[in-house]
């Protein structure tokens, strides 16, 4: 049967070696007494071999003791050179979209973290939505993305770990020559008649289109035609001049020659915006994310959901209790 050595366990070894004393080592690797004992004893075991002789008064190192200390030194830096190399490299992460706006969430995120972590490399990535990037996330291709996890499918789901960040708010954009156009706000009743873009068409933002489809049905509106989606700016004015449909979208979102951007309110839709990313993954950059995404959300009260919203059950279920 193989046997797994644990890094922990030569750690445990090599700080008692050196300093002779259980309790100064323990201190050293911020971890209880008890627990560096039963570490030692794991390591004597799976080696055959006491490794030290233990007094009242002292710690000695054994002959295997003194032959194991070099090559446990070797194999902890060798331990460390690796991980350094894979912390190295850059982190991947998607924005969903290279269209800029003056709250989207996935760009102040990736502003605040490269601020506090300059030393390192976050490189942006544009794969248009969740549903996308979960394919990149999955074949290693993609660290980090941001999106509707609820609204993924349930094995993808299994496969992925998320974190939410924030509550954003839904709204409407439209061509500003659109009859509701003028309105400040608009009640999800004043879309009655006025088929709504959610999407549909884009196989890359499936999680989008099961929030927008889901918010028509529960109040009784319809979806409009699925449309071959627009990329960029320009594409996206032509886009909505072109069909004339409102397009489901959130509220801080990129500005659009010729369009505007509505909120809409009775109740208020809102979308679980989760940072993204696979299991295990423990790259400095995607803590300097995770850092960033909790620093903005506590100062600004990003998953303080308003009274009068909605928002779909399952996206519910993932707000921290």
């Amino acid at each position: 049967m193989p046997r797994d050595l644990h890094p922990r366990l030569l750690r445990g070894f090599v700080a008692t070696a050196e300093t002779l004393h259980f309790g100064r080592a323990a201190g050293r690797l911020h971890v209880a007494q008890q627990a560096l004992s039963r570490d030692v004893r794991a390591l004597e075991g799976l080696l055959g071999d006491a490794l030290f002789t233990r007094t009242t008064r002292s710690v000695e190192l054994t002959p295997a003791g003194h032959r194991l200390l070099p090559r446990a030194r070797q194999l902890l830096a060798l331990h460390d050179e690796i991980l350094a190399g894979a912390a190295a490299r850059p982190l991947l992460l998607d924005l969903n979209s290279d269209v800029t706006g003056p709250d989207l969430t996935a760009d102040r995120v990736l502003e605040r973290a490269r601020a506090a972590w300059p030393e390192g490399e976050l490189l942006a990535r544009f794969h248009g939505g969740l549903a996308a990037a979960a394919v990149e996330l999955l074949a290693h291709r993609l660290d980090v993305s941001f999106g509707r996890f609820a609204g993924l499918a349930a094995p993808v789901r299994g496969q992925l770990a998320q974190r939410p960040i924030r509550l954003e708010r839904v709204s409407v954009m439209m061509a500003d020559t659109h009859p509701l156009a003028g309105r400040a706000v608009l009640r999800l009743a004043d879309l009655a008649g006025h088929p709504v873009d959610v999407c549909a068409g884009n196989p890359a933002t499936t999680e989008w289109a099961d929030l927008g489809t889901r918010l028509l049905r529960e109040h009784g509106l319809s979806p409009a035609a699925p449309y071959v989606p627009p990329v960029g700016v320009d594409e996206t004015a032509r886009y909505l001049a072109r069909h004339g449909d409102p397009m489901l979208t959130t509220v801080g979102g990129p500005s659009i020659p010729g369009a505007v951007n509505v909120p809409l309110v009775e109740p208020v839709p809102l979308s679980l915006v989760s940072l993204v990313h696979r299991p295990g993954e423990r790259h400095p950059g995607l803590a300097a994310l995770i850092a960033a995404a909790a620093e903005l959300g506590a100062g600004e009260g990003w998953l303080r959901r308003p009274a009068g919203s909605w928002l779909p059950a399952a996206d519910t279920a993932l707000l921290p209790g």
